[in-house]
């Protein structure tokens, strides 16, 4: 392969000597990627921290929801964007199923609890739209539940936004055959096999469910005041970069580095 003065400078970096250092066999093309996409995401970091600066000294309430399929990279988007941020300032929400006092509850009850505090950011690793997708689907509510959301759920989003709540709602979106791929995968790891349920052994025999949920809720909850950003995210890195730079892009923060914010190709 021969590479260009550009691609010689980011492998003669020290983010592109580790790349290329990583495996046993010597692939500059998937060094340069990684290196790149180490760049962007490092340079977008940063930004993450003046935006959390700038919610802690306004006093903004900032609520980010990812959903998506299940392996769709949600979890690891997360930790990338917040891992540098103070962990008083910002939260990660991925809560449990609801217990004996909750079920009995108003659905968004728990979810209320979570919302955060003035000067604070509360990521949510899965969200109320459980019972979107997820719960009907899997039969972990009643039809009638499904409904009663589907009628109330615009308006507890529109009563956040409208008191003050800055609301972004993102869907991590990967083909059949990227979710299998990914299964196996966890499965297979000693330290990832945890992180696959009996919900996720379900999930590809219900792929076409979920696609049918998935577009009922697009077309009632893509709303003008909380609208959905969905990322393709068979690539993962991709999937972190576009989801960072999507928050960095709707939040008002101040001061923006503009050039940090335009976009790069890291392939």
């Amino acid at each position: 392969m021969k590479i260009t003065q550009e691609q010689y400078d980011i492998l003669n970096s020290k983010k592109g000597l580790y790349a290329l250092l990583q495996n046993e066999k010597l692939d500059s093309e998937k060094a340069i990627r990684f290196a790149k996409y180490e760049k962007r995401l490092a340079r977008l970091q940063e930004e993450m921290i003046k935006l959390l600066n700038w919610t802690v000294e306004n006093k903004k309430k900032i609520v980010v929801i990812f959903e998506g399929r299940d392996a769709a990279g949600k979890g690891g988007a997360i930790r990338r964007i917040s891992e540098n941020l103070n962990p008083r300032q910002r939260r990660v929400v991925a809560l449990p199923k609801p217990d004996e006092v909750e079920v009995d509850q108003w659905y968004f009850q728990r979810y209320i609890k979570q919302l955060p505090a003035a000067g604070e950011i509360v990521f949510f690793d899965r969200s109320w739209y459980n019972r979107a997708v997820v719960e009907p689907v899997n039969g972990f509510c009643t039809e009638e539940d499904y409904r009663i959301f589907m009628g109330q759920v615009n308006d507890f989003e529109e009563m956040l936004v409208s008191s003050g709540f800055y609301l972004l709602k993102l869907y991590f979106s990967i083909s059949k055959e990227e979710q299998e791929r990914r299964f196996a995968e966890i499965k297979d790891s000693p330290l990832k096999k945890w992180k696959y349920s009996a919900v996720d052994e379900k999930a590809l025999d219900l792929w076409d469910q979920y696609t049918e949920y998935k577009e009922k809720m697009f077309a009632r909850t893509n709303s003008d005041f909380a609208p959905w950003k969905v990322i393709k995210a068979n690539r993962k890195s991709k999937a972190r970069i576009e989801a960072m730079e999507y928050i960095l892009d709707k939040i008002p923060y101040h001061v923006k580095d503009s050039d940090a914010l335009k976009h790069e190709d890291i392939d």
